[in-house]
C-alpha cells in the first residue's frame, strides 16, 4: 500500500514548517516500512491551516492541518490504520473556507505539482492557448475585450484596448512584459500563483504574444521573491521542452521565448515606465507619458505590460469563452478578483470571488474578524497606497467604481486590518514615510512633498500647532496628488487624506474640561 501526500512548497508554507515537515513525513514513513509519495504542491491559500497535508482516498483528498514535525508520527500511524486523527479537517474541497470561493484564476493553485507540464495539461492546462492557436489575432482580441478583463496590478484598465493597441502599432519588433513587482503591503497573490502555478501565467504570455505579433517576453520579479523565481525558470525551461515556448509552439507557425529577469526590489518598479527603464539596464525612473509603451516601450517598441493575474486570467478565457467569464462580477468590474487577507486578521490567506463582495463580508465573515480579537477599527484596501475605511464603509462592494466613488482604490487587491488599538496618525506618517524611501527622486512632488509631510505631521503628533499643521497637511496632499508624475506621489494622500477624513480623532487633541466648560 502507497500512500499519497501532498505537501506545499509555497514560500508562505516553508516560513511555518512545510519543507520540515515533508522531511519528517518521509523520514518517518521509511522507519516504518510505509510506502509514501509526497509531491510538493502551491498552497491554497488558507495560510492560517499551514503547514497543510492532503492525502489522497478513492473519494478525494483528505486534509490535515496545521501540522508540524511533531505530529507527523501520530498522523503518519492514523494513516496507514485509517484512523481518525485531531488534525483532521475532512474533504479538502468542502472547506467552508474553500468551498465559497469562486477560483477561476487559482483553480490549480495547490492541488498539482507546479513543476509538472503532464500535471498542468492534465488539469485543463494549455486548452486556452490551443483554442487561441486556431482563433487567430482578431478573434482573440475580440474574446479578451467582450471578456471585460481589467488590469489586475491596480490600474484596471481594459486589458483588450491595451493590447489592440499594441497589435495595430506597426514595428519590426513587439514585446511581451510581464510585472511581477509585487510590493503592496498585504498583497501576495502574484507570488502564489509563479509558485503554485507557473504555467499559467506562461500560457497567458505566450497567448500575448501570438496576438499582437510579439516574440519575445521577460517577467521582471523582485529579488525578495527567490522561491518564484526558481518556480518560474523551472517551469519556462520545461515549457521549452515539451515544445510550448520557442519555435513553433504547440506544433504552430509561432514562435514565443519567454526570460525571467529579477529586480532589485524598488517598489517604484511597479510602475510600469521605471519596470522599462529597469529591464533595460537603467536606474528605475518614471518615464513622462506620452509616449505609452504601447507605442514606445521596452527597448523603444511597442509592448504589452500586464500584471502577473492579468496574463494569469487569459487561458481560462480562451479556453471556456469570454462570456463564462464576464458572467461573474459586477458593473464594468467582471470576472473574479483574488483578494488578500492580511494584517490582524484570524483567518488571512488568498480567497478568489467574483467582484461585488462588501468589504465587511471579506473582514468579518470570511476574515473572522481580527486574530487579537479586539474591534475593527481600519482596514486599508490596496496597498500602502490605498485608502484607510472605518466600519461606517464596510457595505462597499468589492468593484473598482464603488471603491473610487469612496475615494479608495482596490489595487491589487490586498485588504490589511487593524484592531481598535491602532494609531492612525502614525499610519499617515507612514505612508508619507514610505513615498519617501520609495520615491525615484524624478519629479519634485513626490520627492519633496513626502519628507515635507513627514515632517509636518510628526509635528502634529508631538502637539505642535495643530490645526495650522493639518491644514498644511491637506494643502500638501492636493499637490502631491495632482502635481506627481506617477501613482506613487499621486496615491501617497490616499491613505493620508482618508485617515484625516474618518479618523479625526486621533489628530485633534480632546478638549480639557477648562476648554470644554468655557
Amino acid at each position: 500500500m502507497s500512500i499519497r501526500l501532498f505537501v506545499s512548497r509555497d514560500a508562505g508554507a516553508v516560513a511555518v514548517g512545510a519543507d520540515e515537515v515533508a522531511l519528517a513525513l518521509e523520514q518517518a514513513a521509511a522507519k516504518r516500512g510505509v510506502a509514501v509519495e509526497i509531491v510538493r504542491t502551491g498552497s491554497r491559500g488558507m495560510y492560517w491551516l499551514e503547514p497543510l497535508v492532503e492525502v489522497a482516498t478513492p473519494q478525494g483528498r483528505i486534509a490535515f492541518g496545521p501540522v508540524t514535525e511533531a505530529d507527523v508520527p501520530s498522523l503518519l500511524d492514523a494513516l496507514a490504520s485509517n484512523t481518525p486523527h485531531l488534525l483532521r479537517l475532512g474533504a479538502t474541497d468542502e472547506i467552508p473556507w474553500l468551498k465559497r470561493q469562486t477560483r477561476l484564476t487559482f483553480a490549480r493553485c495547490g492541488v498539482i505539482d507546479p513543476r509538472s507540464l503532464d500535471d498542468y495539461r492534465a488539469h485543463g492546462g494549455y486548452k486556452g492557448l490551443e483554442h487561441a492557436l486556431s482563433l487567430g489575432s482578431d478573434a482573440i482580441l475580440n474574446e479578451v475585450t467582450a471578456s471585460g478583463l481589467r488590469g489586475r496590478g491596480g490600474a484596471g484598465f481594459p486589458t483588450g484596448i491595451k493590447w489592440k493597441t499594441v497589435a495595430q502599432a506597426k514595428a519590426d519588433r513587439k514585446f511581451i512584459v510581464c510585472n511581477a513587482d509585487e510590493g503592496d503591503s498585504g498583497t501576495f497573490a502574484d507570488r502564489m500563483i509563479m509558485e503554485g502555478d507557473p504555467f499559467l501565467v506562461i500560457e497567458g504570455m505566450t497567448i500575448a504574444g501570438i496576438t499582437v505579433g510579439a516574440t519575445k517576453g521577460y517577467i521582471y520579479i523582485r529579488s525578495e521573491y527567490p522561491h518564484a523565481v526558481e518556480a518560474m525558470n523551472a517551469a519556462i525551461a520545461a515549457a521549452k521542452r515539451g515544445g510550448y515556448l520557442g519555435d513553433k509552439i504547440g506544433g504552430s507557425t509561432y514562435g514565443f521565448d519567454l526570460e525571467v529577469r529579477v529586480g532589485a526590489g524598488a517598489y517604484v518598479c511597479g510602475e510600469e515606465t521605471s519596470l522599462l527603464e529597469s529591464l533595460e539596464g537603467r536606474r528605475g525612473l518614471v518615464r513622462a507619458k506620452p509616449p505609452l509603451p504601447a507605442h514606445h516601450g521596452l527597448f523603444g517598441k511597442p509592448t504589452v505590460i500586464n500584471n502577473v493575474l492579468s496574463f494569469a486570467a487569459i487561458p481560462f478565457i480562451l479556453a471556456e469563452g469570454a462570456k463564462a467569464y464576464a458572467d461573474f462580477g459586477m458593473g464594468r468590474s467582471r470576472g473574479t478578483m483574488p483578494i488578500q487577507l492580511a494584517g490582524n486578521i484570524r483567518h488571512g490567506g488568498l480567497f478568489e470571488t467574483a467582484f461585488g463582495v462588501t468589504l465587511g463580508e471579506l473582514v468579518d465573515d470570511v476574515g473572522g474578524g481580527t486574530f487579537t480579537g479586539r474591534p475593527v477599527r481600519a482596514v486599508q484596501v490596496g496597498g500602502p497606497l490605498g485608502a484607510y475605511f472605518p466600519r461606517a464603509l464596510f457595505d462597499t462592494p468589492f468593484d473598482y467604481e464603488a471603491f473610487a466613488a469612496r475615494d479608495g482604490l482596490i489595487g491589487h487587491g490586498g485588504i490589511v486590518v487593524f484592531d481598535d488599538s491602532v494609531d492612525m496618525r502614525r499610519q499617515a506618517r507612514f505612508a508619507m514615510e514610505f513615498c519617501a524611501i520609495e520615491s525615484c527622486g524624478k519629479c519634485t512632488p513626490c520627492r519633496i512633498g513626502s519628507t515635507r509631510g513627514v515632517e509636518t505631521i510628526e509635528k502634529i503628533i508631538n502637539g505642535e500647532r495643530v490645526s495650522e499643521n493639518l491644514a498644511l497637511v491637506e494643502d500638501l496632499c492636493n499637490t502631491m496628488k495632482f502635481g506627481s508624475l506617477c501613482a506613487l506621489g499621486g496615491f501617497t494622500p490616499y491613505p493620508v487624506l482618508s485617515a484625516l477624513k474618518h479618523f479625526r480623532e486621533d489628530f485633534v487633541p480632546a478638549p480639557t474640561t477648562l476648554q470644554a466648560a468655557e
